[in-house]
């Protein structure tokens, strides 16, 4: 197998590294991508929307992602003062950033399908 030649550093290639760790930490997780996913979809969601939208994640999981992704500047909660009281969940700056990312991920497993049933 013919190596690739680059023109980067151990120190580069470990920041990169690091970086990369750091990024992938705000994502791990079973539902994280999932959440993210349905909220690149679909802009903004009600609580109750993303439970009907991923029906087998438990309220008490989704709330403490919702809350992560938050924390994380990922996902904006956003609470209407009214009764019943509204709160309404979409993407941040940083989360719409991440579009992108979804579209090639799209993109690879679109590949992979075709590639598995050939």
């Amino acid at each position: 197998m013919a190596s690739r030649k680059t023109n980067y550093s151990n120190k580069q290639r470990d920041i990169w590294a690091g970086e990369m760790e750091k990024a992938l930490a705000c994502l791990e997780g079973r539902w994280k991508m999932i959440i993210i996913s349905r909220l690149c979809a679909n802009s903004i969601l009600r609580l109750s929307e993303l439970e009907r939208a991923i029906p087998k994640i438990s309220q008490k999981m989704l709330i403490q992602q919702l809350r992560g992704l938050e924390r994380d500047g990922i996902v904006r909660r956003t609470m209407h003062p009214q009764v019943p009281p509204k709160v309404e969940y979409g993407l941040t700056g940083s989360g719409e950033a991440l579009k992108p990312v979804f579209k090639v991920l799209l993109e690879w497993a679109k590949f992979q399908r075709r590639r598995i049933s050939a």
